[in-house]
C-alpha cells in the first residue's frame, strides 16, 4: 500500500473558514437571470439550453445547480432531444404533435406537460410547435452518476385536466383565499413528496387579476415559466423583508408569455398582476429531491389587519 497515494487528495480545513461555503464565497451564487421568449419565434428546429453555469462555476449546461431549462422549437418536421437524467419535464408552449419515447407516443397540445423516465430519448414530430424543457442532468454529472431505475412511468397532464382542477381550487372558499392559488401535478408512485417525480416539482399557477401574491421564499431553486400573461404582470425578487412585509430592496422581472426566470434559493419573492387579465405560471424546481430531504422549508410573510407582519413556515 502506498500511503502517499492514498492521502495525496485529503486536505484538514478550520470548521469556520470551511462550514458554509456559500457565504465564504467558495462556492458561487445561484443568479437571479430572465429569459427572453424570442426564441420561440425560430423560423428553424432548435434547442437552446438556459445556460447560467459560468456563473454558477459548474459545467455546462445548467440552469441551477441541480437542473438544466430549455427553449425548444421544433418546425415542419421533428427534432430529437435525449439527457442522461432520471426525469424530464416537457411543456407544450404552443402548437401540438407528438413525442416517441419509452416505447410509446404521446400526442399532445397547447398547455399540455408530460413527464419523461430514465433512458428517455425522444422524438418530437410537429409543423409548429414550442417547448419548455427541464431536466436533471446536472445533479447527475455533479454525483458522478448514471440513471439506471425508472423509478415512475411517462405521464401525461392535460391542459384541460389541470385548469379543471385549478377552476376548482379557485372557486372553493376554503381555498380560493390562499396565498397561492395553484395546483401541484403529482404522480402516484411518489406519495411521499407528491411531485412529478423524485427530483422534479411542477405547479400551475393562477395570478388573478389586480392581485398580489405576498412574498415567500423556500430553499430549492425555482425554474418559472410564464404560461401566460398581458402586460403589468411582474415578479419582485429579493433577499430581505422589509418592515411592512414586503421585500426590501427587490429585484423586478416583468413577465410575458413564454419567458423564464431563475428564482434563487432562500429569496423572498412576490408576485404581481397590474394587467387587468388573469395570468398563469409554471415553477418548476428541484423540490422533488428537497422533500424526500426534508429541507425544502417554505414560508409565508403574512400581514395582519392591524399592519403587524409575521413571518410563517408552512408544512
Amino acid at each position: 500500500m502506498n500511503i502517499d497515494i492514498l492521502t495525496k487528495d485529503a486536505l484538514y480545513y478550520d470548521y469556520s473558514s470551511a462550514a458554509n461555503p456559500l457565504l465564504q464565497g467558495i462556492i458561487n451564487k445561484v443568479p437571479c437571470v430572465a429569459f427572453s421568449p424570442d426564441f420561440f419565434n425560430n423560423p428553424a428546429s432548435a434547442v437552446l439550453p438556459l445556460d447560467v453555469s459560468a456563473q454558477l462555476g459548474c459545467e455546462a449546461p445548467a440552469t441551477s445547480p441541480a437542473l438544466c431549462a430549455n427553449f425548444v422549437r421544433i418546425v415542419n418536421g421533428n427534432l430529437q432531444t435525449s439527457a442522461e437524467a432520471t426525469s424530464q419535464i416537457f411543456f407544450v408552449h404552443d402548437g401540438e404533435g407528438r413525442t416517441d419515447a419509452c416505447g410509446l407516443t404521446i400526442e399532445w397540445k397547447k398547455g399540455d406537460l408530460f413527464v419523461l423516465p430514465v433512458h428517455a430519448a425522444a422524438t418530437h414530430h410537429a409543423q409548429s410547435a414550442s417547448l419548455y424543457w427541464v431536466h436533471d442532468a446536472p445533479l447527475m454529472r455533479y454525483l458522478g452518476a448514471k440513471p439506471t431505475i425508472a423509478r415512475f412511468a411517462p405521464t401525461l397532464y392535460t391542459r384541460q385536466k389541470d385548469q379543471a382542477k385549478l377552476n376548482e381550487i379557485a372557486s372553493n372558499p376554503m381555498t380560493a383565499g390562499a396565498n397561492r392559488i395553484s395546483v401541484l401535478l403529482a404522480n402516484a408512485n411518489l406519495p411521499q413528496t407528491r411531485t412529478v417525480s423524485p427530483t422534479l416539482w411542477a405547479m400551475y399557477g393562477l395570478l388573478p387579476a389586480g392581485k398580489s401574491q405576498l412574498p415567500h421564499r423556500h430553499e430549492s431553486v425555482a425554474l418559472d415559466f410564464v404560461v401566460d400573461c398581458k402586460p403589468g404582470c411582474y415578479t419582485m425578487i429579493g433577499t430581505e423583508l422589509g418592515e411592512d412585509g414586503w421585500i426590501k430592496n427587490p429585484q423586478r422581472k416583468d413577465w410575458s408569455a413564454g419567458a423564464s426566470f431563475i428564482t434563487p434559493p432562500g429569496y423572498w419573492h412576490s408576485h404581481h398582476n397590474e394587467s387587468g387579465a388573469d395570468a398563469h405560471v409554471l415553477p418548476i424546481q428541484d423540490a422533488g429531491l428537497q422533500e424526500f430531504l426534508r429541507t425544502l422549508e417554505i414560508t409565508f410573510s403574512h400581514i395582519e389587519a392591524d399592519g403587524s407582519v409575521h413571518v410563517t413556515n408552512v408544512p
